[in-house]
């Protein structure tokens, strides 16, 4: 089984970071392949980067020409574009947010999410509320950090800490990472908070390779269904293009 993750952003050290979380969390045959954006945001923090990089992703899949894949796990926590990931390909496509808070839910009544920047929240609130899991929500709490910010695993850490107990107060008793690079920070947080931490990059993965284990894959019935054929001219930011019927 082979699984594509893509990040949200142009940097290449987070797609390692991810990719590395990832791989921890997949079965021994299944091969992750990190993909990264060749433009768009360095990162996506905030409406108009997520716009962006929604596009850049999608874009990213539509020109894919390496080894075929059998599900793609999008790591971008709240980010826009996995409804029109779905219907572009034709394999499961599993996000880090619908996946965290799916899994969340089976683990407590009321999750909370611990995320970057304040400015943020109210787009993974929003995420979540198109995947129909935000109504056991109890609270999207900011660390402050932003995306690029989380190289530093001490700092991420303490931040993480005190933004959590924010979440808890509001009644979460599960909590969320927030961020792909946060990966690999469950274990040291939950410990001492003595909760679940769910990390968004392993749920998606887990998730991705059941679906495929089942042969489930997004179906064609309805919002999904493929478009009507027609002649379409691609652009990138910059060239002239658009579409023709």
């Amino acid at each position: 089984m082979r699984i594509v993750v893509t990040n949200c952003n142009t940097t290449q050290e987070m797609t390692e970071e991810i990719v590395r979380g990832a791989r921890a969390a997949a079965d021994p045959g299944t091969a992750v392949t990190g993909l990264t954006p060749i433009w768009g945001p360095e990162s996506a923090e905030g409406w108009l980067d997520s716009h962006l990089s929604a596009a850049a992703v999608i874009d990213l899949l539509r020109t894919y020409d390496g080894p075929p894949y059998d599900a793609v796990v999008m790591a971008g926590f709240g980010e826009h574009g996995r409804e029109g990931v779905r219907e572009l390909v034709d394999v499961p496509v599993v996000d880090i947010t619908e996946a965290a808070a799916h899994l969340a839910c089976l683990l407590g009544r009321r999750y909370g999410v611990v995320t970057t920047l304040e400015r943020s929240c109210g787009q993974i609130e929003d995420s979540l509320e198109l995947a129909g899991v935000g109504r056991n929500c109890a609270a999207v709490v900011g660390t402050g950090l932003s995306v690029l910010d989380m190289g530093d695993a001490a700092r991420t850490e303490a931040a993480f800490l005190t933004a959590a107990e924010r979440a808890c107060r509001a009644g979460a008793e599960v909590l969320v990472l927030g961020c792909a690079g946060m990966t690999g920070l469950q274990r040291v947080v939950g410990e001492k908070l003595g909760l679940p931490v769910v990390d968004g990059v392993g749920a998606a993965v887990k998730l991705a390779e059941s679906l495929v284990t089942l042969g489930l894959t997004t179906s064609r019935a309805g919002s999904f269904a493929k478009p009507v054929p027609k002649r379409r001219v691609w652009g990138r930011p910059g060239d002239r293009g658009g579409e023709r019927g």
